[in-house]
């Protein structure tokens, strides 16, 4: 049963690194043991783990099966690599962020509580995690409550919030402009200017200067939450006025995607799923395969370069001299997590393939751990007909990746 559980969409890597080509690939993925924790999902993109100042990574909170909410909260400590739980939120939930903060703590904001529930009821609660006792405390209350909301540490150290969606009636969801900031020495939160346009899940990259860009996402437009489209508008926060001012649009709408920071200060937008009505009219139902580079002196967005296949749900970080992408599903079918790992050099015309994960997954957290490591962990490895009965197959293992 456990190797059942374990198992992605196809077997562990081959311990000899090597493409399917017979060439030798870069870096390797090792064992990281099981998070003492019964996470499942990582859904959206600010859920953890994070990496503390003192080098742990910290996982808090997340889905579990069917959907639960989890208060469970775990430590990874690379040094020995072994994991130790921790003290269990005070709040549990999902769809929340989860951040590290500059003066070692934590900060686990908003979400959503209990089982699944449509509307989804969400939170306003936020609490900080001490790293020294590796407990939580309550602090102040969010000036609204949200979730799949984004968050992000400014250069003085503070935490902007934007966006995220909440209850607007007994059917159907709203989606968030506003935005606010946590001030971790007071310990307050403040109403920050609104976002020009409303989105969830989206990406909220750091720019040189201490601006913030916020990436794709999207916008939830009818009952039941089923009815939602993909959003290619861009805006950049100026902390210094706390207003923010559209920006060049995506050349395709994505949600569930991923964008990192390159060394030059531009920024790379990789895959996601696309917009359900194209500008073509077409029907596209694929993950796309499509990255860009954002431009950050003139404002636009360039094609960059192109995935060998589509991919949703995956995750990026950005490294010394480029961009490492794993993980991930098709958004078509979500039936079997994907386990290749591709590298990209800053400037350089394609992907490489780097060692493929041991566990193919997807909807799982990621975190850049000391010397350019990766730690990976929780996930789904197969779902629907991929599955050996009808539900998903959890991945309870992590691991962690070595250039």
């Amino acid at each position: 049963m456990r190797d059942l559980l374990a198992g992605g969409a196809g077997t562990e890597a081959d311990p000899a690194r090597r493409s399917v080509t017979g060439r030798a690939v870069p870096g390797g993925w090792t064992a990281a043991g099981e998070p003492p924790t019964p996470l499942v999902y990582l859904h959206v993109q600010y859920e953890g783990p994070v990496t503390l100042t003192d080098g742990r990574a910290l996982l808090a909170g997340g889905a579990g099966l069917l959907l639960r909410s989890l208060d469970a909260c775990a430590v990874y400590d690379p040094g020995p690599g072994e994991w130790t739980a921790a003290g269990a939120l005070r709040q549990d939930r999902r769809l929340h962020s989860l951040t590290a903060l500059p003066d070692g703590r934590a900060l686990a904001a908003g979400g959503i509580p209990g089982g699944q529930a449509f509307p989804q009821p969400t939170l306003g609660h936020a609490e900080l995690f001490d790293p020294g006792s590796g407990t939580w405390r309550a602090t102040t209350e969010m000036t609204e409550a949200r979730n799949g909301h984004s968050a992000t540490v400014l250069g003085d150290g503070r935490v902007l919030v934007a966006g995220g969606q909440r209850p607007r009636s007994r059917h159907d969801m709203l989606t968030l402009a506003t935005a606010e900031i946590f001030d971790p020495a007071r310990e307050t939160w403040t109403a920050t200017g609104a976002m020009t346009v409303a989105r969830w899940d989206h990406v909220a990259v750091p720019l040189p200067g201490g601006r913030v860009l916020a990436v794709g996402g999207l916008v939830s437009t009818g009952r039941h939450g089923g009815a939602r489209a993909a959003l290619g508008l861009c805006e950049v926060y100026d902390p210094a006025g706390g207003t923010w001012q559209p920006t060049g649009s995506l050349r395709a709408a994505r949600a569930v995607h991923q964008a990192v920071p390159l060394p030059d200060g531009s920024v790379l937008a990789i895959g996601g799923d696309p917009s359900p009505t194209p500008d073509d009219a077409r029907f596209h139902p694929y993950s796309l395969a499509s990255t860009e580079i954002y431009d950050v002196t003139r404002g636009v967005w360039r094609p960059g370069p192109p995935l060998p296949w589509g991919r949703s749900y995956h995750r990026a970080v950005a490294t010394e001299d480029g961009v490492l992408v794993f993980g991930g599903t098709e958004c078509a079918c979500l039936d079997g997590g994907f386990a290749s790992t591709l590298r990209w050099t800053d400037g350089a015309r394609s992907w490489s393939p780097a060692a493929p994960m041991r566990t193919g997954r997807w909807a799982f957290g990621a975190t850049v751990l000391g010397g350019g490591r990766v730690l990976a962990a929780g996930g789904i490895a197969r779902g629907g007909p991929a599955a050996p009965v009808y539900g998903d197959v959890p991945v309870v293992t992590a691991e962690v990746f070595t250039p």
